[in-house]
């Protein structure tokens, strides 16, 4: 007997994003970047699954990669780097199927507040 029943169920694919961006790891500017970079690599294979429009993905990862290029500097800016962050998350919000990169964007917002 099974425990619960799926029969006539319907499940469309989703791409489950940011499995593995972990931001509760990050001991360094050098980590957060690298994080932030593993978020750009989920976007784009969320354009190859089709779980994510392709224009979309191209705003979120611009703002992504002004992101990592201000974290870079020597001197960066943690405001900036956190409204880059902050637009791509709205970007990508109420979209279900990238709950787990809005996620990741939220978690590498918070690290950015403690490490730059």
């Amino acid at each position: 007997m099974p425990i619960f029943d799926q029969s006539g169920q319907r499940v469309d694919y989703q791409y489950n994003a940011a499995g593995n961006i972990n931001f509760g790891s990050v001991q360094s500017k050098v980590d957060v970047i690298s994080e932030i970079q593993k978020i750009q690599e989920e976007v784009r294979k969320a354009v190859e699954s089709g779980a994510l429009d392709e224009e979309i993905a191209i705003d979120v990862e611009s703002n992504l990669k002004k992101a990592t290029v201000q974290a870079q500097k020597p001197n960066p800016d943690k405001k900036t780097i956190q409204d880059y962050l902050e637009q791509a998350k709205k970007l990508l919000a109420g979209i279900a199927s990238a709950a787990g990169l809005v996620t990741g964007l939220s978690e590498a917002a918070k690290a950015v507040g403690m490490l730059f």
